[in-house]
């Protein structure tokens, strides 16, 4: 979540994992985008385009 918050504007999985320093792989940044897509049907994250993830504003 902390990625989110220094981000300020949406972001894709591939810039998540950079700015964790995950290796940028096909396997890895599939796997971020699958747990990114399910933070944001549980509410934790909004998908504001296909692809761009970004916190709800309050």
């Amino acid at each position: 979540m902390a990625v989110f918050t220094a981000a300020g504007s949406p972001l894709r999985a591939r810039a998540v994992c950079e700015a964790m320093d995950v290796q940028i792989a096909p396997d890895h940044v599939n796997n971020v985008r699958l747990k990114l897509k399910r933070l944001a049907e549980s509410g934790i994250l909004i998908e504001t385009e296909q692809g761009l993830f970004t916190r709800p504003r309050p």
